[in-house]
């Protein structure tokens, strides 16, 4: 038997083949209670790592304690989007450009680039009638168009609101340095695939602003009230965070008002399990996810085994979702439609603690 590796990170999932294992995803996993206890780990939870689109969320967060959100009025199903990273489908693009024009701006102001648009209906069809994919399908362009509404809210530049030094982007740090317990200065900054300031810091600390997601209720009136309404919007509009078939939307689906989650690139997760999720009077819990070699593929394996080993998800869940070639295990399959093998999980969490 092979012995687990140095470092974090630590076996996650293997992917076996005529009967020995061909591949293996090494991570680490923290699960934290709203109150700065860590109450399941594997691999090192001190692993300090960058959240990437996991930290939307939090980063939308002065949009709502700013009174930006209720000046614009932006419903909920938009400020789902600020905290998405959807597939580029026609309710996306359009959602961000509302958003837009509450401000008078278009996409035209984003400074997040362009990609392929993820959804493949989409993609075909912008390619049969010779579009090519704009901003606003771009994964985070409801982040973005987020940004531009607390920019004009505030009467600052539209433009370089990407800047580490731009007023906005400073709010958004000090917001998230509070939410995951630390200073600002602790907080490890770096640029995001989407040219927007993008945060690391370690997985139980980022945990715990998951759990305070799903339980706000020992924070001051106005940080609460924004995270409700964040984790409102994002439980109620799940196919705004991703879309169809996504991990987090059929994942907040499955367990409406009781889970929300948000995944990021690089192989992170981030999880929320409300108070009495897993039984009467179960704690709120916040749960992250890496990865280590970035592999998107292990993420749902990962992500599903830890919700069953912690007991809110059972066989129900994964035949439901096994439509969406979500399950905790994935029989594999050659190109003839021949088994081959499964990729299945490697780890047993542990239940000892410490504090944040």
């Amino acid at each position: 038997m092979t012995e687990p590796p140095a470092g974090p990170y630590r076996p996650l999932v293997e992917y076996t083949r005529g009967g020995m294992v061909e591949s293996i995803h090494n991570g680490a996993i923290a699960v934290v209670d709203a109150h700065g206890r860590l109450v399941a780990s594997y691999g090192d939870p001190t692993a300090v790592i960058f959240l990437r689109s996991s930290a939307k969320p939090f980063q939308t967060l002065p949009l709502l304690e700013s009174g930006a959100a209720e000046a614009f009025a932006l419903p909920q199903r938009e400020i789902a989007l600020t905290c998405a990273s959807h597939l580029g489908m026609d309710m996306h693009a359009e959602a961000a450009a509302s958003i837009q024009a509450r401000i008078g701006a278009s996409e035209r102001d984003l400074l997040c680039g362009t990609h392929e648009v993820p959804d493949p209906e989409t993609a075909r069809r912008l390619v049969l009638t010779g579009q090519a994919p704009t901003p606003n399908r771009h994964n985070c362009s409801g982040k973005h168009s987020g940004m531009l509404v607390q920019a004009r809210h505030r009467d600052l530049p539209l433009a370089d609101y990407v800047n580490p030094r731009h007023p906005v982007q400073e709010t958004i740090l000090a917001t998230f340095a509070e939410m995951v317990g630390l200073s600002p200065s602790q907080v490890v900054v770096g640029v995001d695939g989407c040219s927007a300031p993008n945060f690391a810091v370690p997985l139980l600390n980022a945990a715990l602003a998951f759990a305070r997601l799903a339980d706000p209720s020992g924070l001051p009136t106005r940080r609460a009230t924004a995270l409700r309404t964040v984790f409102n919007a994002m439980t109620a509009y799940p196919e705004m965070v991703r879309g169809p078939g996504g991990l987090d939307t059929e994942m907040m689906r499955r367990r409406p008002g009781q889970l929300v989650t948000k995944g990021g690139a690089e192989g992170y997760q981030g999880l929320g399990l409300v108070p009495g999720a897993l039984q009467p009077n179960s704690p709120a819990l916040g749960v992250t996810i890496k990865v280590a070699d970035g592999a998107s593929r292990a993420v749902p394996i990962v992500a599903l085994e830890v919700l069953r080993q912690l007991g809110l998800f059972g066989a129900a869940d994964f035949d439901a979702l096994a439509e969406f070639n979500l399950a905790p295990r994935e029989t594999l399959h050659n190109f003839r439609g021949l088994v081959v093998g499964e990729a299945r999980p490697a780890f047993s969490l542990d239940f000892s603690g410490l504090s944040v």
